[in-house]
């Protein structure tokens, strides 16, 4: 099976997802809480771990 290069989203949301994974990078480095975070760059508290890890 094979995937759609960019995960099958529009350039638009591409550049929306990059932008707020640069946000909670900078909130992260704040010391920012996940939660929090996730709250208000309305993401999945998840996501948010998955770019902490990162």
């Amino acid at each position: 099976m094979r995937f759609v290069p960019g995960g099958g989203l529009t350039d638009e949301r591409r550049a929306f997802r990059e932008k707020s994974r640069l946000q909670a990078a900078e909130r992260l480095r704040q010391g920012a809480r996940n939660t929090v975070i996730a709250h208000d760059l309305r993401v999945s508290v998840r996501l948010v771990q998955r770019w902490r890890k990162a």
